[in-house]
């Protein structure tokens, strides 16, 4: 009969008694005495630990669902980081905004209508401001001709 080693059963009770000159045998027999203290596995208290155990565990899920810290360099934790940080902020805006009473809608749209008159505003005063000084004096003469105009057509 052959073993998984391919050796015959005949070829290992030849070879046990050289292994066991080798090998010391215990000099004690395991039911022989039962005063002797038997051993014990030491506690690990790191593995005990509760922080070590629920690091343990994130990082098993973490390698789970493919984000092994190890494999990542620090730029990519950040830009992950700072995505993740960007969905939570419009989720909260979506829901703030689910949220909001008429009041707050109409003061939003209020608060719009004002920002834009004042860009509005701003445009016309850069579009003053860019205009060379002949054109200003152009157009400061010909109010004055047409207030003139005007009042000698009142008198």
């Amino acid at each position: 009969m052959l073993t998984d080693s391919g050796l015959e059963q005949g070829d290992l009770t030849e070879l046990s008694p050289t292994v066991r000159s080798i090998m010391a045998e215990p000099d004690y027999i395991d039911n022989d005495c039962d005063e002797l203290i038997k051993p014990k596995k030491i506690v690990n208290p790191v593995k005990s630990s509760r922080n070590h155990q629920d690091l343990h565990r994130e990082l098993l899920m973490n390698q789970k669902r493919g984000l092994a810290p190890q494999n990542k360099p620090e730029l990519q934790k950040v830009m992950e980081k700072r995505k993740r940080d960007l969905v939570v902020k419009q989720q909260k805006e979506e829901e703030a905004q689910k949220k909001r009473t008429d009041l707050e809608i109409e003061l939003m749209k209020r608060q719009q209508k004002l920002e834009q008159h004042e860009l509005e505003k701003q445009k016309m005063e850069e579009e003053q401001e860019n205009t060379p000084e002949f054109v200003k004096m152009k157009g400061n003469l010909r109010r004055t001709k047409q207030e003139a105009e005007h009042q000698d057509h009142d008198t």
